[in-house]
């Protein structure tokens, strides 16, 4: 099998969506609710902070700058 890069964004989202599906599965399990009004927009953030990094590690690596003069 063919090694490929570590894809930071992926692994976040897959991290998220994992630790969503264990907080639904205790609650419905010990009779708590989950307040979709506080999960909804914490799993956005939390999407939205793992593109940046994802995006910001993408641009270290290719060495590329905004600048440019520096080309």
């Amino acid at each position: 099998m063919k090694r490929h890069r570590f894809d930071l964004f992926s692994f976040m989202a897959g991290g998220l969506f994992t630790v969503l599906a264990v907080i639904y599965l205790v609650a419905s399990l010990n009779n708590f609710s989950v307040n979709g009004r506080i999960v909804i927009p914490v799993t956005f953030i939390v999407l939205g902070t793992a593109g940046l990094a994802g995006a910001v590690a993408a641009m270290s690596r290719r060495g590329r700058s905004d600048d440019p003069e520096r080309k």
